[in-house]
């Protein structure tokens, strides 16, 4: 690794090879090439010709795939110096390697033949690792969650102690949030088309010259580019781009970091824990630290990515009629670094979700210096049952409960609202009573059965559907 420029720590530290590789320039330029190939061919079965004669033949576009894969870099770079234009700098380099097709290379295209259908089939390969590996996370959480679906916690509203769920059921909640963006990340999926291949102002005015005009023939261009290249069908209309509303999405970081932020907070309440190695440092000053840090990381990669998205967004809403080229740097550094940062974002999730350790005896401990409070309602509509006036008997439990808090936050002492009801007659219970209602099962409502459901009617399909993605082991550099 060089050490005297800038290395992206995206690259170095976070995504991995296989998103890396789809990024990268062999990817790239690999694309273009298969994009002129399919080009000439389709161009050759439509017949075009002149007087008489084949414009391209068998031959050069065997020349053509005979070099598709060994680009000439050095070429490339050395005739962009000189014409400033990496299309035409790839066009000549290409047609180097081959001297019988190179007149034929990006016949009737303009820039965006190559750059933008490239675009859209590297992230649509970019789509599928992302697919593959948000399956499998939501795979380990419903793993986690059906093995925690009876345990009790305290629950939280306004991060303030609430009615009791139950650990599974939390994660169901992150564990929805990741199937509504597999929803819309399968919607994306089907509906991604190719550019196709429309010339510079997308009115495929050279292929009615190079096609004399013949319409019924240019209509069969864009559907046999796109059946070549493994696509159905190409955008009906463009402009000289696709429309860069494609390039908007960062759902899965919003569910990513929403999930990092609840195990940060439960890290911080000892009740549950991301993976801590055996030689893993936690700070460099404070030698007994455990700190979150792969949640962490996946909160801050998750907002860059949500801010990354404002780019597609600003850049669609200011494109100017049918091209400008003020996006092209833009989505250079824009789309890739999402992606890459994304990938990072469920390599991380897998390993957290797959390592998370919960302590039970501290989150039983932690509901129950609580549950007293949230068993009053109970304990009340049993003294009624009693005999007692239920007005009289609220008013009791709110006096009781302020004088109990105050123990707990001002004596620093234990709970102690259930002493306080069993001394008071106006309730006729005893201590040994109060205590038969402590049991947490009893507060949880229906968390258990609906992790249940949610398991069986939700996620089961989504893994049964993409079983043959499931099986992903993350692996994280640092």
């Amino acid at each position: 690794m060089s050490t005297d420029r800038y290395v992206s720590p995206l690259s170095e530290r976070y995504a991995s090879k296989e998103m890396q590789y789809i990024f990268s320039p062999d990817m790239k330029f690999r694309t273009w090439r298969k994009l002129w190939i399919a080009l000439a061919e389709t161009e050759m079965e439509l017949g075009l010709s002149q007087n008489g004669k084949p414009v391209i033949t068998r031959e050069q576009i065997d020349e053509l795939k005979a070099h598709a894969e060994d680009i000439n870099y050095d070429v490339a770079k050395a005739r962009e110096k000189e014409v400033r234009h990496d299309v035409m700098s790839h066009v000549y380099a290409y047609g180097q390697q081959c001297p019988k097709a190179a007149g034929i290379i990006h016949l009737g295209a303009t820039s965006c033949y190559v750059g933008d259908n490239t675009d859209i089939i590297v992230m649509r390969e970019a789509l599928k690792l992302v697919k593959k590996k948000l399956v499998n996370v939501i795979a380990e959480l419903a793993k986690f969650a059906d093995t925690y679906k009876n345990l009790p916690t305290l629950a939280f509203t306004h991060f303030q102690p609430a009615q009791p769920t139950t650990v599974g059921k939390r994660a169901t909640l992150w564990a929805q949030e990741f199937c509504l963006d597999l929803e819309d990340l399968d919607y994306v999926l089907s509906t991604l088309k190719l550019l196709g291949s429309k010339g510079t102002t997308g009115t495929q005015a050279s292929f009615l010259e190079l096609f004399d005009g013949d319409q019924e023939t240019i209509d069969k261009i864009d559907p046999m580019i796109a059946k070549k290249m493994g696509f159905e069908k190409c955008y009906p209309v463009s402009g000289q781009t696709y429309s860069r509303k494609v390039d908007t999405r960062a759902g899965i970081a919003a569910s990513a970091h929403k999930m990092s932020n609840d195990i940060r907070l439960l890290q911080h309440l000892k009740e549950v824990e991301e993976p801590f190695e055996k030689s893993q440092i936690g700070s460099s000053a404070m030698a007994y630290k455990r700190n979150p840090m792969r949640s962490e990381r996946i909160a801050s990669l998750s907002r860059f990515v949500m801010v990354d998205a404002l780019n597609p967004a600003i850049t669609s809403a200011t494109q100017w009629f049918e091209r400008t080229l003020d996006d092209s740097a833009n989505k250079r550094l824009s789309i890739p670094e999402a992606f890459l940062a994304i990938d990072g974002i469920l390599d991380l999730c897998l390993n957290v979700v797959d390592g998370l350790v919960v302590y039970d005896k501290v989150i039983t401990k932690r509901l129950m210096s609580e549950l007293p409070f949230m068993a009053t309602e109970n304990i009340m509509m049993d003294a009624v049952k009693m005999g007692g006036n239920r007005q009289e008997l609220h008013e009791k439990i709110r006096e009781l409960s302020m004088i109990a808090g105050a123990n707990v936050k001002r004596e620093g002492k234990d709970n102690n609202l259930l002493e306080l009801i069993a001394e008071d007659p106006a309730f006729n219970m005893s201590l040994e009573d109060l205590q038969k209602t402590m049991d947490p099962s009893k507060y949880v409502g229906r968390a258990p059965l609906q992790v249940e459901k949610f398991l069986q009617e939700i996620v089961n399909p989504i893994l049964e559907e993409n079983k043959d993605l499931l099986g992903v082991k993350a692996e994280i550099n640092v």
